[in-house]
């Protein structure tokens, strides 16, 4: 998309990582700070990698607010990767996002109402770059009612719950966590929060943090099965 500069669309349940994963794609984490602030001046100079703005509409934005906070951000994010303030301004597009800027996710999409999706659409159509639209299931279907949007959608991609074996990857990957697949009590312990959480990623560090804690204040050496079941009992989970 960043590449075409079409629209994608991605949809899935609460929980399954969608956010995290566009604010990782944008490294969001690094560069929305800088944007707030005066020195962000010509600081992604040297970051080819930093081609990404990140957005999420308030729940009652109006197309005004959102051309308003998608030009500040444009603007900001132009010149923090422009060479000098001459490079920022011969790469600007009119009342759209500048040359620097290859794509614009929008998270939370489903909150926006038509005539919002239509600013959103309209800045798109100005500014030259790819557009991903972030929402939760039925996004699809409320958009197909909108053929001058639906039409420029090349991508769709839906998210799912974490397979067993994705699930697995991400346990043995966690930070100070310390289970051993291979160990018949670790496979227990990874089958318990399979259980548990049924690959919700969000649900999976809820579970995790809560264990960890639990296991820090009895003085544990290990999260084992009946450590799973505390932190369980301790969180409010539902189907989501």
């Amino acid at each position: 998309m960043r590449a075409d500069r079409y629209i994608g669309l991605c949809y899935g349940p609460p929980g399954v990582g969608k956010t995290i994963s566009a604010r990782s794609y944008a490294d969001w984490h690094h560069v929305r700070p800088l944007l707030g602030h005066d020195t962000w001046l010509h600081q992604g100079t040297a970051r080819p990698d930093w081609h990404t703005i990140f957005y999420t509409p308030l729940v009652c934005a109006s197309p005004v607010r959102i051309h308003k906070d998608l030009n500040t951000l444009a603007t900001r994010h132009a010149l923090l990767r422009a060479e000098s303030v001459i490079d920022f301004g011969t790469g600007r597009q009119p009342h759209g996002a500048s040359v620097h800027t290859e794509l614009l996710v929008v998270d939370e999409a489903d909150r926006l109402a038509y005539r919002a999706l239509e600013q959103v659409r309209d800045f798109y159509d100005r500014s030259h770059l790819g557009l991903i639209l972030v929402g939760v299931p039925g996004l699809e279907k409320r958009l197909a009612r909108y053929p001058q949007l639906y039409s420029r959608i090349g991508f769709v991609h839906h998210y799912f719950n974490l397979s067993p074996t994705e699930l697995a990857r991400v346990i043995a990957d966690w930070p100070h966590l310390g289970l051993d697949a291979t160990d018949p009590a670790g496979a227990e312990t990874n089958a318990a929060i399979t259980r548990t959480t049924g690959g919700n990623f969000r649900l999976v560090t809820r579970l995790l943090a809560q264990a960890q804690r639990i296991t820090a204040i009895n003085n544990l050496d290990l999260i084992t099965v009946e450590v799973i079941d505390a932190a369980r009992d301790a969180l409010v989970i539902g189907n989501a």
